[in-house]
């Protein structure tokens, strides 16, 4: 069968299994490099679906985030100081801790220079602050490492017109 004949060159029966053997290792290579391959794929695949899933999750805590700011600027001069507030404000320090434990950070707007990369501009008002600062935030925006992920929502000042500044 594949036995070598008895009065076969030893010579030419070496170089037909050294063959068979560079073939072996060429295959076990090219079989060791797909399977890098796939394991890399789908490690990025997995990375992809959570970031996926947790993208959802992400904005609903946004809005919570948002939810108590806004909150908090409602908030009643003689309630300031409530135990009930303390707690509230407590639960709303933990949030954002656990925000920031994932890199997420609030870009700061009010009294910033309005940047395009990181604010969109929902309407001019006129304001004693100089042209193109942020003056109110709508919206929060938030950021992960330094990338944004939801723009911050602002109102931007703009020169006063001439015609209402005149006394006449």
């Amino acid at each position: 069968m594949d036995e070598p004949k008895k009065n076969e060159d030893p010579k030419n029966e070496l170089e037909i299994v050294q063959k068979q053997a560079e073939e072996y290792l060429n295959g076990w290579k090219r079989a060791k490099a797909d399977y890098i391959n796939f394991k890399k794929e789908t490690e990025k695949k997995q990375k992809e679906l959570i970031e996926f899933a947790t993208a959802g999750l992400l904005l609903e805590l946004f809005t919570l985030v948002d939810q108590f700011k806004q909150a908090f600027r409602h908030l009643p001069v003689e309630q300031k100081d409530g135990e009930w507030i303390k707690g509230i404000k407590h639960i709303q320090s933990n949030l954002n801790k656990i925000l920031k434990n994932y890199g997420i950070e609030e870009i700061k707007a009010v009294g910033e220079k309005f940047n395009p990369q990181w604010h969109d501009a929902v309407e001019e008002v006129e304001s004693d602050q100089a042209e193109g600062t942020v003056v109110e935030e709508v919206k929060t925006g938030f950021k992960m490492h330094d990338k944004v992920i939801v723009p911050a929502k602002v109102k931007v000042s703009k020169k006063k017109s001439e015609a209402r500044n005149s006394k006449f």
